[in-house]
Order: C-alpha cells, then structure tokens, then sequence
C-alpha cells in the first residue's frame, strides 16, 4: 500500500499550522513543494502512516460514513478522499466531497494505491451494526 497525502498553504495560512493538520492524522514526513508563490505540502508513507486515521476514525465512531466517503472515490489501483483541514487542525476527521468545494482553504488530499482497494477501505473502516464493527479487517492490505 502506498499513501500520497497532499494539501496547498494558501497565502493567508501557515504551513506549520497546515502540517500540523496533516500530522495529526498521518504519520508522514512532509516536504515542501513550491510552485511560484504557491506552497504544496506533501507526505507520502505506506500503511504505517494510515494507522493513526484508522485509530481516529474508530474513535470518533464515524467509520460507516468514511467508508461511504472512500468509496465514492475508488479507482481500481486505489481511492482518494478529502479532509477539511480546519477540522484537522484542532483534531477532529471532517470529509469533505471535494477537493475546494466545501473547505474554503482548499483541503487535505488522501490518496491510497492498493492492490486491493477495498480490502483497504475494509481495514480502515468496516461495516458497523449498531456502531460495533463487523467483518473487521486485522492484517491491511500490502503490509
């Protein structure tokens, strides 16, 4: 399993503050693209980097909802998905349906490569009956 995580500092925002968004939930070592005035912070890891969201998302008992989210962006080499990073900042897991329109400040983008995405989808958030996971997914995919 390979992981991209990937957001842009806008002119008004810090990319501490921003990194600190992303590292909140992902366990990667950030670097700093620069494309004219602009700033792109990206973080790439395996499913390492993963475990801390799938920690997140189990705690905040919000797995179904991610799982649908997730979904909505499979490929056949993986899925994509998109974080408010606001919400991130201060700790709290908010999808966003795209990449700017429902976060001002543009969002944090998640992409996941898997040779079995939606075993990967399974590992990071199973099915729940009655907010207790089901069918959970011990070993990710690709280890």
């Amino acid at each position: 399993m390979r992981v991209v995580v990937r957001a842009e500092v806008r002119p008004t925002e810090s990319p501490e503050k921003v990194g600190k968004a992303i590292l909140n939930f992902f366990d990667v070592k950030l670097r700093e693209e620069r494309y004219g005035d602009w700033i792109v912070l990206i973080g790439e890891g395996d499913v390492e980097s993963l475990k801390k969201f799938r920690r997140a998302l189990f705690q905040h008992k919000i797995l179904d909802a991610a799982r649908q989210l997730m979904a909505k962006g499979l490929s056949p080499k993986g899925f994509t998905f998109f974080l408010n990073k606001q919400a991130a900042f201060v700790g709290r897991i908010s999808f966003c349906t795209f990449e700017y329109g429902e976060s001002p400040l543009g969002a944090i983008s998640v992409e996941v490569q898997s040779s079995d995405p939606l075993l990967a989808i399974r590992w990071l958030a199973p099915r729940t009956v009655q907010g207790t996971p089901v069918e959970e997914v011990d070993t990710p995919p690709d280890p």
